[in-house]
């Protein structure tokens, strides 16, 4: 027997989750200067590891390389890269949040930190193989990603149960 409530509860959170996505994807988008966008943090990577820490039901393997092959259609990466680097994000998070018994908030940051590191060091070997490549302007990024998760967590936290 399903309750009322709980259904209304699933379509919210499933409505958020997918609100969350379409706003990083155009804090992602947004353009700025040559000189700012190297500052730009990769916020549709770090609402990615908000839901799948917080609600790994709902978001996934599959739900990251979506969000990996959407990424990649509006940065003009190669595609699958992204989606890639995304899938290998999600499986770390899934392994990591079997050893972790209580998520809190430094524990959250630091696997967030982790992931958005890991997803870095993929995307950088990926382009050194297929385009031979390296951009090390994206550490720039990557780091002010990492010092800017706590906000993704305090803007979505209120979302989860």
């Amino acid at each position: 027997m399903s309750y009322p409530d709980s259904e209304n509860a699933t379509v919210l959170l499933i409505t958020t989750i997918i609100l969350s996505f379409i706003v990083a994807s155009s804090l992602n988008i947004y353009p700025l200067n040559p000189s700012m966008a190297s500052l730009r943090p990769m916020a549709l990577i770090m609402v990615l590891i908000f839901w799948l820490l917080f609600q790994p039901r709902y978001v996934g393997i599959f739900t990251a390389f979506t969000i990996g092959l959407i990424a990649d259609l509006l940065m003009d990466t190669h595609l699958g890269q992204q989606a890639f680097a995304a899938v290998v994000v999600a499986l770390f998070i899934k392994i990591t949040s079997i050893y972790v018994r209580q998520l809190n908030t430094l524990s959250a940051w630091l696997i967030a930190s982790l992931g958005l590191i890991v997803f870095q060091l993929s995307l950088w070997i990926l382009q050194m193989f297929i385009q031979g490549v390296f951009v090390a302007q994206f550490a720039i990024s990557l780091l002010i990603s990492i010092i800017s998760w706590p906000l993704v967590l305090l803007a979505l936290r209120k979302f989860v149960r």
